[in-house]
């Protein structure tokens, strides 16, 4: 589904990932930990076309992204969902209508999709918050929205950047239990984190990779993990 291939990154003038090779296959569910600053961000970025590789080869659903056009990426991103790290929201939209906002550049007919919208809100455990402003929401809730948004095109691949970075345990355990349920319905999961307890415990739940960044290299974790 997503394959690197001997993918390189330079940045600022220096080489941030280097001989980088990673597939995510179907239904898989992946961990990807490292410190602050060893290219976690930058490894989702050129997993998802945001990024074009200095080296190497990034192929999205066996389409090589540098002979992919601009319209191209864009219709493939619609196949991969993405938790950023930082969740921004229209602050002048509900929370039902920022999780609706993919349907709408999408050119989706919102009233058809409504059942469905309404159905993913309480998912997330957010019916009752569905007409919100963004501000109004706590750390738990704005990135449960963000999760919601991420799947609402039902995509085949979710990626997740320190989802759980800024709220609790427990919000943190709500918030992997429901990308457990999304990998057990069949979507390929890359979760990056530097939670080592968090990953844990969510082993005891799914079958899980866990890759490590170090050096500039991808590496296997240890089963220590």
């Amino acid at each position: 589904m997503i394959e690197l291939e001997d993918v390189a990154y330079n940045y600022g003038g220096g080489e941030l990932l280097s001989e980088i090779t990673l597939r995510l296959q179907p239904g898989s569910f992946h961990f990807l930990t490292g410190p602050s600053g060893a290219g976690k961000t930058t490894l989702l970025k050129l997993c998802y076309g945001a990024l074009m590789p200095t080296a190497g080869h990034v192929r999205l659903f066996e389409r090589d992204l540098r002979e992919m056009e601009r319209d191209d990426i864009a219709m493939v991103r619609r196949r991969i969902g993405v938790v950023h790290q930082d969740c921004q929201f229209l602050d002048h939209l509900s929370v039902s209508d920022n999780i609706a906002l993919p349907l709408m550049v999408a050119g989706r007919d919102l009233l058809a999709e409504g059942a469905n919208l309404k159905e993913l809100t309480g998912w997330v455990g957010l019916n009752e918050r569905a007409q919100a402003l963004p501000p109004e929401l706590s750390g738990g809730e704005r990135q449960r929205a963000a999760l919601a948004r991420a799947v609402i095109m039902s995509p085949d691949v979710v990626l997740a950047d320190e989802p759980t970075g800024n709220i609790d345990w427990e919000m943190s355990q709500r918030l992997m239990r429901l990308l457990v349920e999304l990998n057990r319905m069949g979507k390929t999961i890359m979760i990056a984190t530097h939670d080592i307890a968090l990953i844990r415990a969510a082993k005891s739940h799914v079958q899980a990779r866990v890759l490590r960044i170090s050096n500039r290299r991808l590496q296997l974790a240890g089963a220590d993990l």
